[in-house]
C-alpha cells in the first residue's frame, strides 16, 4: 500500500435526497491509497448514488465528498483526470466499432497504451472490428473494461464491472485488478459477487439504507460472524445444547453441525475434546455470512441483489 495514508476517496455525512426519497442518509466512506475497497449493499442501498456523486454527475444534498482531496462537483475535470470508471450496465455508441469505442473512451484520459490495448483485447477474447450494436451485454462490458485498463489510472471506480462476464473472463478481470493495484492504483469495487470481493479486496464497507453499517478489513469484520462446525461424536445433542456459544444445532445420525460465536471458540473446543470426537471440520466465517447477517437472511446462495429484489438501484 502507498506510504501516503491520505484517503483517495473520503465522504463525510453524505446525504442525497431525490424528492421525498433518501438515497444516502449520512454516509462516511474512506478509501485508502493502493487498496481494493469493496463496496457492498443490496439494490437501493445507495451504492450507485455514491459513485455518481464521486463522478461529479450529481450534487449531494449535504455532507462532503472528496476525490484526491478535490470536490468532484465543483472541479470535475481536475478531480477525474486520473480516474477510470466502469458501470455495470454499459451502453455504447451503436454505429462505432468496438475498437473505436475503446479508443474514444481511453482518449478522454489521454489515449491508450497500444501494447496494453492489444494484450487486453486478446485476453478478453474481444473482436474490436464489430459494430457496438451487435455486442452482447458481456462484450459491451469487455469494451468498457479494456478501455479502463488500457491506460493507467490512479483510481478505478468499478460498479458491478464483471456483470455479464463468464467465469473465464471474470478471472481475466480479477488478474487486471491485481495488476493495476500492484502498480499503485486504488480501486473502489461495488459488486454483488461476494467471492469476488473476498478474493480481491483489502477492506470492505457494507452500506444499508444509505449509511455505512460496517467498514474494515476482512480480518477485522470476521469476528462478527460465527464459525461452523461439523463433527462426528458420541455426545448426545442434549449435552451439546448446554454448551455456551452453540447456535443452530443440527443432527443427522452421528453427525452434528452447529455454529459457534468467535468469543466462545476456546470453550467449545475444550468441550469437544471431551466429547468423544471421531471427526471434525470447521469452516471460517465468510463475507457472505457477514453480509447476510446484517440483512437478516440465511446464507443460502442468494446474491446481494436478490437480498433486496424490490429495491431500486439508487
Amino acid at each position: 500500500m502507498d506510504i501516503d495514508s491520505t484517503p483517495v476517496i473520503h465522504t463525510t455525512q453524505l446525504v442525497k435526497n431525490f424528492g421525498r426519497t433518501s438515497a444516502l442518509t449520512g454516509l462516511d466512506l474512506s478509501v485508502l491509497p493502493g487498496e481494493v475497497h469493496g463496496f457492498l449493499g443490496p439494490n437501493g442501498a445507495g451504492k450507485s448514488t455514491t459513485l455518481r456523486i464521486l463522478l461529479g454527475l450529481i450534487r449531494p444534498t449535504s455532507g462532503t465528498a472528496r476525490v484526491f482531496g478535490i470536490d468532484p462537483w465543483a472541479e470535475p475535470v481536475r478531480a477525474h483526470r486520473d480516474v477510470a470508471y466502469v458501470p455495470g450496465d454499459v451502453t455504447l455508441w451503436p454505429n462505432l466499432s468496438g475498437g473505436e469505442v475503446i479508443d474514444l473512451l481511453a482518449g478522454l484520459r489521454g489515449g491508450v497504451n497500444e501494447n496494453l490495448r492489444g494484450e487486453l483485447i486478446e485476453e478478453f477474447d474481444f473482436d474490436p472490428r464489430k459494430k457496438a450494436r451487435t455486442y452482447s451485454k458481456g462484450n459491451r462490458q469487455k469494451a468498457a473494461l479494456i478501455a479502463a485498463f488500457s491506460r493507467p489510472a490512479r483510481l478505478y471506480l468499478l460498479d458491478e464491472p464483471s456483470s455479464g462476464l463468464d467465469p473465464v473472463m471474470d478471472a481475466v478481470f480479477r488478474r487486471h485488478v491485481r495488476r493495476v493495484t500492484s502498480d499503485g492504483a486504488t480501486v473502489l469495487l461495488s459488486s454483488h459477487i461476494l467471492t469476488e470481493v473476498e478474493q480481491l479486496c483489502n477492506r470492505v464497507t457494507i452500506i444499508r439504507s444509505g449509511v455505512a453499517v460496517e467498514s474494515g478489513t476482512l480480518a477485522e469484520l470476521r469476528h462478527l460472524t460465527r464459525t461452523r462446525f461439523r463433527v462426528t461424536s458420541a455426545a448426545t445433542p442434549e449435552v451439546l445444547a448446554t454448551w455456551r456459544g452453540i447456535h443452530d444445532l443440527r443432527i443427522d445420525g452421528t453427525t452434528i453441525e452447529f455454529d459457534a460465536d468467535a468469543a466462545d471458540l476456546g470453550s467449545v473446543l475444550d468441550a469437544l475434546a471431551t466429547a468423544g470426537i471421531t471427526g471434525i471440520t470447521a469452516s471460517p466465517p465468510s463475507l457472505e455470512e457477514l453480509f447476510m447477517r446484517h440483512y437478516g437472511l440465511q446464507a443460502t446462495g442468494q446474491n446481494i441483489g436478490q437480498a433486496s429484489h424490490t429495491g431500486q438501484a439508487l
